[in-house]
């Protein structure tokens, strides 16, 4: 079972609440139903379902989720997905910004300076050349990435990326696309 099918079946929302029942360790259609709030007709049918798919052996009343479908399912999916793309053409940049930064969030700010300074190389460029910011501005465009604003506006303007005046703020450091 691929996990499109998985996620296909978990979008219902009943049988969504008997998957998660049954995890949390209810084991037969009456606990489900109690559980769940769901009346004991909708619990048989979502199981059936579920039974059909492979995710669930039903037993007369009994239930057992099978949980190594969604792990199996899981792997298969990790493992045919393409590599990410890298995000910066210099390998050793690349290693550093996969290392912290996931779906275009950062995930924490490095402490190692060298990192650090790779990050905020990569992470100024939201900001266009010659624009002036108001810090609110700035704020919402690092937001985006990191929720310690602060932290990355003080950074950027210590690594000479952003300098500030008068509240307002701009870029005058790091490689510019053109």
């Amino acid at each position: 079972m691929d996990a499109a099918t998985i996620a296909g079946l978990l979008a219902d929302p009943a049988r969504l609440r008997v998957v998660a029942a049954l995890a949390l360790g209810a084991g037969t259609l009456e606990r489900v139903a109690e559980v769940t709030g769901l009346p004991l007709k909708d619990v048989v049918v979502a199981a059936r379902r579920l039974g059909r798919a492979g995710l669930v052996r039903r037993d007369r009343h009994q239930l057992e989720l099978l949980t190594e479908h969604f792990g199996a399912a899981a792997r298969a999916a990790a493992e045919a997905a393409p590599p990410p793309e890298p995000l910066s053409a210099d390998p050793a940049e690349d290693a550093v910004l996969s290392a912290f930064v996931r779906d275009g969030r950062l995930v924490s700010i490095p402490a190692q300076h060298s990192k650090r300074r790779v990050v905020l190389e990569h992470l100024v460029r939201v900001f266009d050349a010659g624009v002036r910011y108001p810090e609110r501005e700035v704020n919402a465009l690092l937001a985006v990435w990191h929720p310690d604003t602060a932290a990355l506006r003080r950074y950027l303007v210590d690594e000479g990326l952003l300098t500030r005046e008068a509240g307002l703020y701009w870029r005058i450091g790091g490689w510019v696309d053109v």
